[in-house]
Order: structure tokens, then sequence, then C-alpha cells
């Protein structure tokens, strides 16, 4: 844009010498052009110093913009992943510790299970889905323990939460 004002600087600045016979005058004018036109080309170099600056800010955050969508198509991508494990099945795996012979095996379960079969030593255990702990309350003091449980040393460290 420079250039073509430039260009036509020198047009206009010819044009002004052909047609200006009065020494005086024409001088006269040439250096108020000549001032005006230093202003106006310091005033352009000034907005395209600033274009681009704006442009350089623009591409950043078109880069980081691209940074933000492709994390939130990774994040989605999880989030439909989660939902499917929620809602793919009626039931779901639910890990259980064998009480007889401290089996552990994984069941795929409902709420409408009442009892379980051990795989290892084939002995009943009953399931309880009210979610009520106070309802399934161990008295310690008669809890019988001889410390011989899997993880436990003792009825110090019981937890009444995780034996139920």
């Amino acid at each position: 844009m420079a250039k073509q004002i430039k260009e036509e600087y020198k047009i206009f600045m010819k044009d002004v010498e052909k047609n200006f016979k009065n020494k005086e005058d024409l001088e006269y004018l040439k250096k108020r052009v000549s001032k005006l036109m230093d202003k106006v080309l310091r005033e352009l170099d000034n907005i395209e110093f600033k274009l681009n600056e704006k442009e350089d800010k623009i591409k950043d955050i078109e880069n980081k913009q691209e940074e933000l969508d492709e994390r939130v198509e990774k994040m989605q991508k999880v989030l439909n992943h989660i939902e499917n494990d929620i809602y793919m099945d009626e039931g779901f795996d639910f890990e259980i510790v064998c009480p007889y012979c401290n089996n552990d095996f994984v069941i795929d379960i409902d709420e409408n299970k009442t009892e379980v079969v051990c795989p290892e030593c084939k002995n009943v255990i009953e399931l309880d889905w009210s979610g009520n702990p106070e309802e399934n309350e161990i008295d310690i003091d008669n809890y019988g323990c001889n410390g011989s449980c899997s993880g436990c040393s003792g009825c110090g460290d019981i937890d009444l939460e995780d034996d139920m």
C-alpha cells in the first residue's frame, strides 16, 4: 500500500511541476506535500506494524483454539467411553471376597439378586443392597475375631464399613 502511495506521489509531483509556473509557489507546494507524505507514510508504517501484531495474535489464538478443540475431542471420547460403561448393561461388575474362603471374584450382578455362590468353595453368600450401614453394624465386643482374617491383625483394626 505504501508503494502505491509513493508512486502516486511521484506522479502528482510531476504533474504539479508541469502546471506550476511560479518557482516559489512550486517549491512551497513541494515542501508542504512532502511533509504531508512523510506523516502519511509514517502512519501507514505504524498501521502496518500494528496489523502484523494483530495477525500474530490471531494466529496464536487460532493455534490455542485448535489445541483446545483437540482436548475437548479427547475428553468427549473419554466421556462417551464412560457413558458406554455405565449404561451398556443393566447389571454391573461387582468384586466379591468370599467370607468363607477369602476367594476374590467378580460377578455381573444387579440389585434384584440377593445371593451368589462362591465359585471356589460353593458356599452361598447373601447380598444386602439396603445401603444402610446402621442395620449391619457389628458389635466389636462380641465379634469374636481371632486376627486370622485376610488383611486383619485383630479386632482393633476392624473397619466396620469394609466388613459389610
